[in-house]
């Protein structure tokens, strides 16, 4: 079972405690919740990398070498 140190400032003195069942559900709903925001924080940074290449792509296209569309893009 998963466990907790608790450690008193003023002794010193560190205890090793069970968490609780409620503490357990606490920490498996932040895990899922922590990962939801990742895959989405990950979704859209890998959306603006799509979009950016897409105008590279676009812009050599039309006929702008790599070291143009670079200036534009700083």
């Amino acid at each position: 079972m998963p466990t907790k140190l608790i450690v008193d400032c003023s002794t010193g003195i560190t205890t090793e405690v069970e968490l609780t069942a409620e503490e357990i559900a606490e920490r498996e709903a932040m895990a899922a919740e922590y990962a939801v925001q990742k895959a989405q924080e990950d979704a859209a940074k890998a959306a603006v990398q799509a979009a950016k290449e897409s105008a590279n792509a676009k812009l050599a296209a039309l006929g702008l070498t790599a070291e143009e569309i670079a200036a534009l893009t700083k």
